[in-house]
């Protein structure tokens, strides 16, 4: 019993942070949309989140992935990784394993200054050459649980033998979505 009690003690830091049960996105920019949804705060402690992007053009894209965060302060970090369905419209169906990590940093109580990536070379990657995507932004709690977000994003998977690459985003997005 006591060893049990030690082993939940040394694990109680990576469930730190706000308590958040459940997350829904929606963001769309010219020719995109994605839609999200996570467990827990990718900002502190361990979280879980699924997408489901898709371009007018270029293929969609879904994934399920995992985050460690770390906050400090108005600042935090996080790492996680992600497993993708590619389904590219100039190259072959595929699955990428992707890394990746993001900041974010709490400016006033509501807002919120974001940026993320994540990256699977060749190696971790088939039907494409590689992947790559990012995202920098801003988000503003309207009230509690709304929020309205803007920024930048990337999308892209890479051809292979010569053929082009699938951007499914590159531009501008606005989106909103609910924590309870």
């Amino acid at each position: 019993m006591r060893k049990l009690l030690l082993l939940a003690a040394a694990m109680s830091p990576l469930f730190v942070g706000t308590a958040h049960a459940v997350s829904v996105s929606a963001q769309a920019g010219e020719h995109y949309t994605e839609l999200s949804a996570g467990v827990g705060n990718q900002n502190a402690g361990l979280a879980f989140n699924g997408s489901w992007a898709r371009s007018d053009h270029d293929g969609q894209t879904g994934s399920i992935g995992a985050t460690f965060g770390l906050p400090v302060g108005p600042f935090s970090a996080f790492v996680g990784g992600k497993g993708l369905y590619l389904s590219p419209d100039h190259n072959s169906s595929g699955s990428a394993l992707a890394v990746g990590g993001g900041l974010n940093w709490q400016a006033l109580p509501s807002l919120n200054i974001y940026g993320e990536a994540y990256g699977a070379p060749e190696q971790l990657t088939s039907g494409s050459k590689s992947y790559v995507e990012a995202k920098a932004g801003a988000r503003y709690t309207v009230f509690k649980p709304l929020s309205i977000d803007a920024g930048y994003r990337l999308i892209e998977m890479k051809g292979t033998h010569g053929k082009s690459s699938d951007k499914l985003a590159d531009g501008w997005y606005v989106g909103a979505g609910l924590s309870f």
